[in-house]
């Protein structure tokens, strides 16, 4: 069973989400919260696998939160899931660099929903790809790619291409077939990485991507 915390400083959204988690197959919500403070409080006590966070609240927003979440040694294994709205939240990318696992716009229907808090529980690559990509393309401003980042030394060459390939959305099935590797190593690959780059989960490779030029955005 997938536990789900509930964050969103609106009691109608919370109640709503609550109902729709709830008769989920599989999920199951053990908490609510209406603020960030709040939030960070019942992600230890009760160690929820999915944290479902929106972004604007009142006091400690999503994005504190979250950062406070996923830098909790003790939370390593909580996974964030933001709320939001892709076209007007300018925040995402801050999210995304502060932990969170994926996001999800609050216009989504149930069933959508309820894969995502899967998807994010699985550690499986970003929500929404396309969408990921489009705030990307428009928040990160990625380096010189012609060099090597430092932050990508300690990367083999076949990392390397592993990590761009995150960065383009791919999922391990996907990187296995275009490396013709098996999707066992490829998974292997994609964990080095994050150890490497001390990335929380795919996530934070894709920000890695973009910001140290192996992907670019559209138009560059």
């Amino acid at each position: 069973m997938t536990t789900v915390l509930v964050v969103d400083d609106q009691t109608l959204i919370r109640s709503a989400i609550r109902d729709l988690v709830d008769h989920a197959e599989g999920l199951t919500v053990v908490g609510e919260a209406g603020d960030g403070r709040r939030a960070v409080e019942l992600a230890r006590s009760l160690r929820p696998d999915v944290v479902l966070m929106d972004i604007r609240m009142p006091g400690t927003d999503g994005i504190a939160a979250t950062r406070e979440i996923c830098a909790d040694p003790d939370l390593a294994e909580v996974r964030v899931l933001v709320l939001t709205t892709f076209e007007e939240d300018a925040y995402i990318v801050g999210a995304l660099r502060a932990g969170a696992s994926g996001f999800l716009g609050k216009g989504a229907e149930p069933d959508e929903i309820a894969q995502a808090i899967r998807s994010v529980h699985r550690g499986d690559a970003l929500l929404s790809a396309a969408a990921t990509r489009s705030l990307i393309d428009r928040y990160v401003r990625p380096v010189d790619a012609d060099r090597t980042p430092p932050a990508l030394h300690d990367l083999t060459e076949r990392e390397r291409e592993v990590l761009t390939l995150v960065g383009a959305g791919r999922s391990n099935d996907e990187i296995a077939a275009d490396l013709v590797i098996s999707p066992h190593t490829a998974k292997t690959h994609v964990n080095r990485v994050m150890v490497k780059l001390h990335a929380h989960d795919r996530a934070q490779l894709v920000i890695a991507a973009y910001e140290n030029g192996l992907v670019r955005p559209r138009g560059a």
